[in-house]
């Protein structure tokens, strides 16, 4: 733990670094590191550096220079804590001369005291001794230096300095990741008890309603004669019983599958068909804070699916999906372009057309501070959180600029430009490994819809400690716009997308295209590499959803018509798009009816829709981990909804809890 927390502090202070534009100072920090003569302060390393490594080899002058590095770091400390350290590099070095006449090393003795005599006889006089012990014929007999022979005097030595590293004050980056996992914990654990309290409330209510329905008849009879405080107080009662007669397993509430029968049918395979839908309310967040309105009435549609291999059904087959809870993000004054969650799942980003992006921060936990709003002054022509944290926010504008936010921070720390002929940034995808990122821009061209506006692609790697170009990927002689990257899961392999319908596959460890193939007859708006990523995903504007195989190029697993959903006519400001939710289980592709289709993958079924907004679904995102999406609209709202995917709450309360209902 000690040494993540170091790991973590080092990053906060490279970041710092970059952001005040230190760049020699930060060369110098990591050159600095590579060394690390002080270990991390761990002190298992450095008692081994000493002992069994710098003395028994006889190294002098390593020696020397560990015991000045740390008579350094704490020159400016407290007085007592200096004079301790100073009297334990005196016993230190006495054992050096020790360890040598112990070995007939008399040579090291005097080569010793040649490098550090005359400073030791200007700080002690009782060092003067110590330059007749070469000369003296058994100094482990001599009443004077006796002592620091005895194996007492070394345990106890080495114990004093155990003990004095163990103590040593942890500096304030290391107490701020300690004091991180502290609030981690108390947050998770926080969320846990939310979790339980909203399921016992969820089915207080449903056992509540089961009773006044089983009762309905006797209940308005008796209401005549007792009044209807007595009959409320009578279905209250039996409620709490039912409640506490229920099932606990693990101290884990299971709920009643009645919650959860809709999308549960959805998403399991070997079902033929659904059943009957069931009509239920789902909880909205009791605070859904500033900026927010949440919708309690969420209803499960009792509508029909047909069979996945019919194309020609229309929307209204599609159920609207139930929901365990909904917020709606409300802020933008223009229709929104991008909506995306962070790394962690913590964040959601969301830009607009008019140039805005807002950073919602819906954890009640969190402080309401973190929200920010960035004007870029462009249009926003694609978004991307860094894959290792929720720090970093890039992007990309129609003016050619890549805008790196620090959320913490709450302001841009770098400013980057494409080149001038390639002013159009359309896409941006951080390698979940390397601090790298990979930049698609284009050129513009006359036209009416957002594909026809895009002119040739250039493909740019930049590095992203040093914040600079580092390569061009090699697209050929005035490539058609690349729309959509996607990195695998160890960033050794990007998937590029292009207006005419090609998916290039790129080496990011050679720099080279190492395949490509047509998958569409027109433009490709959005590629995704499978979950278990032997396949990949594309969305072209012909209306396709199409799973290719990647172990056998060109061969279709999975297909799925969505042009009923979209027409490119009426589409010329925004990019068609998808997202896969965690498992790979389920699609969810923009609209631009009010409601989006989400799809099960080589599943039975055809799918489901999301709830409605007042205009066209724009784009799309899934929560990295938990079954929670976002649609952003061209109302100027994004929603986020929570779908309950799981029949016992059990296999997912250590993380479902982290969105209150």
């Amino acid at each position: 733990m000690r040494m993540e927390n170091m790991q973590f502090a080092e990053e906060l202070v490279r970041e710092f670094l970059v952001f005040r534009g230190f760049t020699e100072t930060l060369k110098s920090f990591g050159k600095e590191l590579g060394t690390d003569i002080g270990k991390g302060f761990e002190v298992d390393k450095i008692l081994d550096l000493i002992f069994s490594g710098y003395i028994p080899k006889f190294e002098a002058e390593k020696l020397i220079d560990l015991l000045s590095f740390f008579k350094r770091c704490f020159s400016h400390s407290d007085t007592t804590l200096f004079a301790t350290l100073s009297r334990l590099e005196q016993s230190i070095l006495r054992y050096y001369i020790v360890n040598a006449i112990k070995y007939g090393r008399k040579d090291k003795v005097m080569e010793f005291l040649g490098i550090i005599g005359n400073e030791l006889l200007q700080r002690d006089q009782n060092w003067s001794s110590w330059f007749a012990i070469p000369y003296i014929q058994n100094p482990h007999l001599d009443p004077q230096f006796r002592v620091y022979f005895s194996e007492e005097w070394f345990r106890s030595l080495h114990l004093s300095v155990r003990n004095f590293l163990t103590i040593l004050r942890t500096p304030a980056l290391l107490k701020i990741s300690s004091e991180r996992n502290t609030v981690n914990h108390l947050m998770k654990e926080n969320k846990k008890l939310n979790l339980k309290l909203s399921q016992l409330q969820t089915l207080l209510e449903e056992k509540a309603a089961q009773l006044c329905h089983s009762r309905s008849a006797s209940s308005v009879r008796e209401v005549g004669g007792r009044g209807m405080g007595s009959f409320s107080h009578s279905v209250a009662g039996a409620a709490d019983e039912a409640i506490f007669s229920s099932n606990f397993s693990d101290n884990i509430l299971v709920p009643d599958t009645s919650l959860i029968d809709g999308w549960e049918s959805f998403q399991n395979q070997d079902d033929a068909q659904f059943a009957e839908s069931h009509s239920s309310r789902a909880h909205a967040n009791d605070n859904p804070g500033e900026g927010r309105r949440s919708d309690a009435d969420q209803m499960f549609q009792n509508d029909s699916i047909v069979e996945s291999g019919s194309d020609v059904q229309g929307e209204e087959k599609f159920p609207e999906v139930k929901a365990v809870f909904q917020d709606t993000f409300l802020g933008h004054t223009s229709p929104i372009s991008y909506c995306r969650f962070s790394a962690t799942g913590d964040n959601i980003a969301s830009a607009s057309m008019d140039g805005t992006v807002r950073i919602w921060t819906y954890d009640s936990t969190a402080p309401a501070s973190k929200n920010a709003t960035i004007y870029c002054g462009a249009e926003i022509m694609s978004l991307e959180w860094d894959c290792k944290s929720d720090r970093l926010l890039l992007i990309g504008t129609a003016d050619g600029g890549i805008k790196a936010w620090n959320v913490d921070a709450k302001r841009v720390v770098c400013d980057l430009n494409s080149a001038e002929a390639y002013p159009s940034v359309l896409d941006l995808k951080c390698s979940p490994v390397e601090p790298i990122f990979v930049s698609a821009a284009a050129s513009r061209r006359q036209g009416t819809s957002y594909y026809d506006k895009l002119g040739f692609a250039s493909l740019t790697v930049w590095n992203m400690r040093t914040w600079k170009a580092m390569a061009v990927l090699p697209l050929g002689k005035d490539p058609p716009a690349i729309t959509s990257l996607c990195f695998n899961h160890n960033g050794k392999l990007l998937a590029a997308a292009a207006t005419d319908g090609m998916i290039h596959m790129f080496d990011m460890s050679a720099g080279l295209q190492v395949t490509g193939w047509p998958a569409h007859d027109s433009a490709i708006g959005s590629v995704l590499f499978g979950p278990d990523e032997t396949s990949i995903f594309s969305l072209g504007i012909d209306g396709k959803i199409i799973e290719w195989s990647l172990q056998s190029q060109g061969k279709i697993l999975w297909s799925r018509k969505c042009n009923r959903f979209y027409d490119p006519d009426n589409s010329s400001q925004f990019k068609h798009e998808m997202a896969l939710d965690a498992n790979g289980r389920r699609l969810l592709v923009t609209s631009n009816s009010v409601s989006a289709p989400i799809y099960q993958v080589r599943g039975r079924m055809s799918g489901m829709r999301t709830l409605s907004h007042s205009g066209p679904i724009t784009t799309v995102d899934w929560h990295p981990t938990l079954p929670i999406f976002l649609t952003g609209s061209a109302d100027h709202s994004v929603r986020e909804m929570a779908t309950p995917i799981f029949k016992h709450y059990k296999d997912v309360a250590p993380q479902y809890g982290k969105f209150n209902p």
